[in-house]
């Protein structure tokens, strides 16, 4: 993950309507992702099981929170285009829109994961008998999180100069290590959705047509198709391009303006409670 952050793209000389683009994107995702995490809040309140999946979710609501804090930043150097408050932030900044949309595709994996193991033995549900074994299986997962992000950190933007300057890290694919890095990453990402959904598709041809819509079973089996749609339109787009991306890297700076809406696109997750209220999570 840490090469796929280090190549984050340039604003720079931002053309008008990339600049209004990103404008949009990033307060519209700041004030609906907002909106989000405190509705996604009261509904963990009105759950009183320690279910695995509720303290996953909980765990996604902490990821959508910490990265919204940076997203007025990214507004406010869409504006201005001038960043005047440290590199050492800028790096923060940069390095949460990756952090985020890989943790929370994570974390939807294992949500995926446990709604398929929940309605397979429904009488007995994975949940966590105290609240301590949750909050150690939640610093654990924070701990791993920390671990791999910490020495991003510590390399991230080593060739940035100019302090004023902030999301220029893309030179980093100029080396064909961090190109091949990239592309196991985005390659991963679209294997590992692409499994859920045919997983998802067979046991749909599994069933007999017929039966299946008179049985809750189908209902279950359409709350996932939207799961997955959900996690398609959030991840994959922008892991396909991204692929293009770097084979194309240094050819035309277009690119690295569309690249920065892709990326964009990929906070859309952060309003995730529509499609949880809908799937019963």
């Amino acid at each position: 993950m840490s090469a796929m952050i280090i190549t984050n793209t340039t604003n720079t000389g931002l053309p008008e309507d990339f600049k209004i683009s990103l404008f949009i994107l990033h307060t519209f995702i700041f004030l609906s992702g907002t909106y989000n995490v405190l509705l996604m809040s009261s509904m963990l309140k009105s759950k009183r099981r320690l279910s695995f999946t509720k303290v996953s979710v909980m765990n996604l609501v902490a990821v959508h929170s910490i990265f919204l804090l940076t997203v007025p930043f990214r507004i406010y150097y869409c504006v201005f285009e001038i960043w005047n408050l440290g590199m050492y932030f800028c790096k923060i900044v940069s390095i949460m829109i990756h952090a985020h949309m890989y943790i929370a595709f994570i974390l939807y994996v294992f949500l995926f994961i446990l709604r398929y193991v929940d309605h397979s033995d429904q009488q007995h549900r994975l949940e966590f008998r105290r609240i301590l074994h949750a909050t150690i299986a939640s610093a654990a997962v924070w701990l791993v999180i920390f671990g791999a992000l910490f020495p991003t950190m510590a390399n991230y933007g080593i060739a940035q100069n100019d302090s004023t300057q902030c999301f220029n890290f893309s030179q980093a694919l100029q080396k064909p290590a961090v190109k091949r890095l990239n592309y196991v990453i985005c390659i991963l990402v679209i294997m590992i959705w692409s499994v859920l959904a045919f997983f998802q598709l067979f046991l749909l041809l599994n069933e007999q047509f017929e039966a299946i819509f008179q049985r809750q079973e189908f209902q279950a089996h359409l709350k996932n198709v939207v799961f997955l749609s959900f996690m398609f339109f959030c991840f994959v787009p922008y892991q396909g391009f991204r692929v293009y991306y770097v084979s194309e890297y240094g050819n035309t700076q277009v690119m690295d303006h569309i690249n920065e809406v892709f990326l964009a696109v990929t906070a859309f997750s952060c309003f995730d409670m529509i499609v949880f209220e809908y799937a019963e999570l």
